[in-house]
């Protein structure tokens, strides 16, 4: 797991959020075909994303985003960026 720290808040990649954790998306590093249906979904800059289940081998991860759950491969998911807010933290 990298965590980037700012003045704001901790920075990591949403594959690695555990169940129950919640951030805000900051960015998507993926293939304009890939982001560009993701952004359909709802996971645009600034969304709410919530780590709700992941499958019993631990792929694919279900998230909650805009009132949508989506399940994504850990292979896509860690081309995403968010920003871990107090809230969302979860020891």
């Amino acid at each position: 797991m990298v965590v980037y720290l700012s003045g704001r808040g901790r920075y990591l990649a949403l594959s690695d959020l555990r169940v129950g954790q919640s951030a805000i998306l900051e960015s998507l590093e993926l293939p304009d075909n890939v982001g560009d249906h993701l952004a359909h979904l709802g996971f645009l800059p600034g969304a709410n994303v919530e780590v709700l289940r992941r499958a019993p081998a631990g792929d694919p991860t279900v998230y909650r985003i805009d009132g949508v759950e989506v399940a994504l491969r850990k292979e896509t998911a860690r081309h995403i960026t968010v920003e871990l807010t107090a809230a969302g933290s979860r020891k």
